[in-house]
């Protein structure tokens, strides 16, 4: 990459941050919440799509599975504001402590646990390649959508209401402006620990790994231990953007753990260019306003979506 070309990506990723940083004043200013609200939904959405990249951009691991990490995180928090309502044993289990509504609790009980889940998946899935991997990826999370429908005591197909989002000292997250930047400090840390692992040792193995796979095992390298790691940090971050994603619409329902959530993720990750650190932040922008203009053309907006997306794969720089 030629220094002229990292300027540019500085500054336009500078620019970036800048826009999102001072949107609550944009939206004060023009008397709109709703733009506060829409900034909310690009700003998770980015996190989730900078943790799909992170396997698919620079692993080369193509999951379609990452909707079961994403809702594991939502449900995760719902299910914590669900039992403190209650005031019942979680999963009521006797002996276990009843739920929570501390945020602190929420963000790091879904990202540990989806980092969990996504290393079980990963255990199992990269002993395979190819069209193999995406199916095993997909048959993962299509097994934990089937796992909450069914499940009553947590509202199985009708989802769970949250009756308010979780507390976190110092701040009413109930407001939009604070909620707003709790969730944009989230994506900071997260792309901050993405770029240090992907300029790190550990980035260079796996965008080898992606490119010559077989070549690094002959050289010594753990090549899966290494996309393991990878896959579960990726896991992890998804399922962090999962909670904020049940705190923002204060609902959880099995449809986040849906197929065609992946296909959403992954299309974001497409649309700012796979392998690019922050190109999946503004692919998360361009899709979700794409469908809120979209959506007020026709109800069936996937069938503008369809054509802009293969031209954006055909005609874009590395597309």
């Amino acid at each position: 990459m030629s220094d002229r070309t990292s300027l540019r990506q500085r500054i336009v990723v500078g620019v970036g941050f800048l826009v999102l940083s001072f949107l609550p004043l944009v939206a004060v200013l023009a008397d709109d919440p709703f733009l506060l609200d829409l900034g909310a939904r690009v700003v998770i959405y980015a996190i989730a799509a900078v943790s799909l990249n992170l396997a698919l951009g620079f692993g080369g691991m193509v999951s379609l599975g990452h909707a079961g990490f994403l809702g594991l995180g939502a449900y995760v928090t719902g299910i914590l504001v669900f039992h403190a309502v209650e005031g019942t044993p979680l999963l009521y289990i006797p002996g276990l402590p009843a739920g929570s509504r501390s945020a602190i609790l929420a963000l790091v009980a879904s990202t540990l646990v989806s980092a969990f889940w996504a290393t079980v998946v990963g255990a199992i899935s990269l002993r395979t390649s190819g069209v193999y991997f995406i199916m095993i990826t997909l048959a993962f999370a299509q097994m934990l959508f089937f796992v909450f429908v069914t499940l009553p005591t947590y509202g199985g197909e009708d989802g769970l209401l949250l009756l308010g989002r979780s507390e976190l000292p110092g701040l009413d997250l109930n407001d939009g402006t604070s909620f707003y930047y709790l969730c944009l400090v989230a994506l900071v840390i997260f792309v901050g620990i993405c770029h240090r692992l992907v300029h790190s040792r550990f980035g260079m193995v796996i965008r080898t790994a992606r490119d010559n796979e077989r070549r690094l095992g002959a050289l010594g390298f753990p090549v899966y231990r290494y996309k393991l790691v990878a896959f579960a940090v990726s896991g992890a971050g998804t399922g962090l953007a999962g909670s904020l994603i049940a705190n923002h619409s204060e609902f959880v329902s099995p449809e986040i753990l849906h197929w065609v959530q992946s296909g959403e993720i992954m299309i974001m990750v497409i649309l700012g260019g796979i392998g690019s650190l922050f190109g999946p932040i503004l692919g998360a922008a361009a899709f979700i306003m794409m469908e809120e203009l979209l959506v007020g053309i026709t109800e069936h907006w996937m069938i503008i979506l369809g054509p802009l997306l293969i031209a954006a794969v055909l005609f874009a720089r590395g597309g």
